[in-house]
């Protein structure tokens, strides 16, 4: 039968560790995503007995304290990472809603004394990218709750179902536009105001990028696809808002038709993002990685001391944060022990060189290159789930 170990490792505020092991017969080992003190030789534990600093300053000491201190990899260090994780995309979305809702007030004032159609479609897109914080603020919320019996992985997935909310609306900003475009081109009418025009789209433009640029860089430090995808969408907005300045110019220079025109060509825009956003939330519900992370958790696996092959390799993104499942083939003469610290120490390594990986299963077997017998109990049930 399936012979396996499992051990826990704690550090505590002075980098010191315990550990416990549990298994029966040999060869096999598998770890989990919990830190490590000197109980695995590696001395990483330190306190955490403040609550994670938030701002300018709280961001510089902490990346400071990062760089003099090792970082630990134990179950609190983990939760206030993830905590953290989400109070920085809260705030982001925070801040984003009240921008673009700033920006799309100013531009309806000016939409309701001009009745330029391509305006019009610049503001609806930025009412809805306003509204898409909301789900996601909702979700980083959800997120931060902890794993129960029933959601054994926690509730990160509550960001995929976000951003499946963020494509829906999206897909209504340019349906929307596009609906008042085609009106407009059948029932002209005369846009007032050019310069005020022009002037917002100017705002809607200066209003959406600073969102975006916020959006992504914080996306991409915390892994949220949701909230990059967000950003992609308030950076396009951000560009077809300028195109409504070439709306105004050509009213201006007596061609009634640019500003529906124009609106046209906005909504195709928003249907360029909305392609893009929904390619990536599809790719986060179908448990998609980048295959370059594939091969650098199995190159940390092959450097580790003592494998001498990695089997199956399995990745995915639980909200923002990565999980993985490995097996890794050990000399069948090991003790138990030694197959056991290998183990660790292979989702240790895991753990410091994959960025955002929150949780490592390792599971240790015999090196045999010439026998599947190892598997040999289960090989069917892989062969019908591969």
């Amino acid at each position: 039968m399936a012979n396996e170990s499992s051990a826990h490792r704690h550090g505590d505020e002075n980098g010191r560790g315990n550990g416990h092991g549990n298994g029966h017969g040999n060869g096999h080992g598998h770890g989990h995503g919990n830190g490590h003190g000197d109980g695995h030789g590696h001395g990483h534990g330190h306190g955490h007995g403040q609550a994670p600093r938030t701002g300018l300053i709280g961001r510089a000491l902490g990346e400071l304290r990062h760089l003099i201190t090792p970082h630990s990899h134990d179950t609190t260090d983990k939760v206030d990472s993830a905590l953290e994780s989400s109070r920085l995309g809260i705030r982001c979305v925070t801040i984003s809603f009240v921008a673009l809702l700033v920006t799309a007030l100013i531009q309806a004032g000016v939409v309701v004394a001009s009745s330029s159609v391509a305006l019009l479609g610049d503001t609806l897109h930025n009412v809805a990218d306003a509204l898409t914080a909301v789900p996601l603020a909702i979700a980083f919320t959800v997120g931060t709750r902890p794993a129960n019996r029933r959601y054994t992985y926690g509730f990160g997935r509550a960001e995929d179902l976000a951003g499946v909310i963020v494509v829906l609306l999206i897909t209504a900003s340019s349906v929307a536009a596009g609906y008042e475009a085609v009106r407009r081109l059948l029932d002209p009418q005369d846009v007032q105001h050019l310069l005020f025009v022009a002037l917002a789209g100017l705002v809607g433009f200066a209003g959406n990028e600073l969102v975006a640029q916020y959006r992504i860089r914080v996306g991409k430090q915390i892994g949220s696809a949701a909230l990059v995808a967000d950003g992609l969408h308030a950076r396009t907005d951000g560009f077809t808002s300028l195109a409504v300045l070439l709306g105004a110019g050509g009213v201006a220079l007596g061609i009634p038709a640019a500003d529906p025109i124009i609106g046209l060509v906005i909504t195709v825009a928003i249907l360029l993002v909305l392609r893009d956003a929904a390619r990536e939330v599809y790719r986060r519900l179908m448990d998609a990685v980048d295959p370059d992370l594939v091969d650098q958790v199995e190159a940390s696996l092959r450097e580790t001391p003592g494998v001498h092959d990695v089997g199956e390799l399995r990745l995915r993104w639980i909200g923002h944060a990565l999980r993985a499942e490995a097996e890794i083939a050990l000399d069948p003469g090991l003790a138990l022990d030694e197959a056991h610290r290998i183990a660790h120490d292979a989702e240790h390594r895991l753990l410091h060189s994959i960025p955002r990986l929150s949780a490592a299963h390792v599971h240790a077997e015999p090196y045999d290159p010439h026998s599947g017998a190892a598997h040999a109990d289960i090989a069917h049930h892989r062969e019908r789930t591969a």
